[in-house]
């Protein structure tokens, strides 16, 4: 009897713990959910990503007259870890597909890491990649560094396995604020950053597999318009709307660079009228808006203080007004059609694909006028089909004029640049190391060029073993220094 009473206890105590863990499940905090609930958020901030005005000083797009802005001048130190913040909400994201049995869910995943990883291992080199973000899954808050091939090669491995899933799914996707849920423009953006990122190793010789490439572009789907790219698209609503709407930076020290606006002037590229204002000193005189001499900038080379000297004169333009005025703007491109036609032109030059080059370039060419055309409304007449076919038809602009591999590849390039304006990041900076400093980026004397950025301090504090490994197979001992050489370069 005694026994069976003391069983009896401890069944009540069993059944009395089962209820207090189930009183203990807080509503509010799920521990599962819609991966669509996931998605809309990871789609706003990676479309957003590896944005703001520092690449553009550094392009030598805009000069700061109020201050030493350190982009301007390439005195820039450590990077930022943020990316693996979003991608938290990635592995969720994935988790949550695969509890589901939701594929789709888990091939966008898969993009959106190899989006950040991309950028990441661009940023710093070597970076945690196989052993990152399995902070909850196992309790590892330590991940080891892997070199950044084994990174690219992961990043391709996952891009093609989503174009894969994608390719044998029906699912309309659920919570999608960039494609509206349809697969194949998915599998399109897909493929042509797949394309991006093995043209990043064009000067890695033996790693790109340019059969692959070709493969790609001969029978997997890729954007065929404007209207397909990958972009995000803002609304006059609030927490939708442009990312620089109402920003006080426009209102300050901004403002744009000489050789920036020169690069325009010499090719007579009305997208100069669409990116910034006519000088002070211009209006005055009653200047056209398509007056290509009512532009000036600043000597981003030159100190400040001079620069904000010949501002204060009236003699340098700003950013265009409605970059800060306008609630919609233009959307923002992760990867537009235009940039997707220039990475095949550049494969036509480099004969991994076979396709004409000349043709390739100028769709691209017209795309982006198409771009503005349709984003930028009050501007639209200077950027018609008409405009762009009179602007290819010039000599500088002329496809044809380009006689050398290495001529023809800098047309493309300046391009991608010219078109870079508030948009594609770092692209740009990257391309320039690729391509061996194409175009020319204007700086003081004895200034160089940075090819990457410091480890953050967390990874010091938190990861000192993994990073100081990585650091010394990749530069040496105690070097993690900006002018240090990754991999994809060497």
């Amino acid at each position: 009897m005694k026994n069976i009473l003391i069983l009896f206890a401890a069944l009540i105590g069993l059944a009395s713990c089962d209820n207090l863990q189930e009183m203990n499940v807080n509503p509010n905090l799920p521990t599962e959910t819609h991966p669509q609930l996931l998605l809309t958020n990871i789609e706003w901030e990676a479309f957003r990503a590896y944005r703001g005005t520092s690449p553009l000083y550094a392009l030598k797009m805009l000069v700061q007259t109020d201050g030493e802005n350190t982009n301007q001048y390439y005195k820039w130190a450590r990077g930022s870890y943020g990316a693996y913040s979003d991608m938290r909400d990635v592995t969720k994201m994935i988790e949550e597909g695969e509890r589901i049995n939701d594929m789709t869910y888990v091939a966008l995943g898969k993009f959106f890491r190899a989006y950040h990883f991309y950028n990441l291992t661009l940023t710093f080199g070597d970076v945690p990649y196989s052993a990152a973000l399995k902070g909850e899954a196992e309790e590892s808050y330590a991940p080891i560094y892997d070199t950044q091939q084994a990174v690219f090669e992961g990043i391709l491995t996952e891009l093609k396995e989503a174009n894969d899933i994608l390719a044998e799914s029906n699912n309309i996707i659920a919570g999608d604020i960039i494609y509206q849920g349809d697969l194949t423009s998915w599998r399109k953006l897909i493929n042509a950053f797949r394309l991006k990122v093995m043209l990043t190793l064009s000067e890695k010789t033996g790693t790109v597999d340019v059969s692959e490439f070709s493969s790609i572009y001969q029978n997997q789907p890729l954007m065929e318009s404007v209207e397909e790219s990958g972009q995000v698209v803002f609304l006059d609503q609030q927490n939708n709307r442009y990312p620089d709407f109402n920003s006080s930076g426009f209102s300050s020290g901004m403002y744009m660079d000489s050789t920036f606006i020169q690069r325009l002037q010499e090719r007579e590229d009305p997208r100069l009228f669409i990116y910034c204002t006519q000088t002070k000193s211009a209006k005055e005189a009653g200047k056209a808006i398509d007056d290509f001499t009512a532009y000036e900038g600043g000597d981003p080379a030159a100190p400040y203080g001079e620069v904000n000297q010949k501002a204060t004169q009236g003699n340098v333009s700003k950013v265009n007004e409605r970059y800060h005025q306008d609630p919609v703007n233009e959307p923002y491109l992760l990867l537009g059609y235009s940039e997707q036609q220039l990475i095949l032109a550049e494969a036509a030059v480099r004969g991994w694909i076979s396709a004409d080059a000349g043709l390739l370039y100028e769709s691209a060419v017209k795309a982006s006028f198409k771009f503005y055309e349709l984003y930028s409304e009050e501007y639209a007449t200077y950027v018609t089909e008409e405009a762009a076919n009179d602007y290819l038809a010039k000599s500088n602009n002329n496809f044809t004029t380009a006689v050398t591999e290495e001529e023809q590849i800098q047309l493309i390039i300046m391009q991608k640049y010219l078109q870079s304006f508030f948009q594609l990041g770092w692209t740009s900076f990257y391309e320039y190391h690729r391509v061996g400093g194409y175009p020319s980026f204007r700086r003081p004397s004895g200034v160089e060029i940075p090819y990457r950025w410091i480890y953050p301090q967390s990874e010091y504090n938190y990861n000192a073993a993994n990073v100081t490994e990585a650091i010394t197979r990749q530069f040496g001992e105690g070097n993690d220094l900006i002018n240090q050489m990754p991999w994809w370069l060497e």
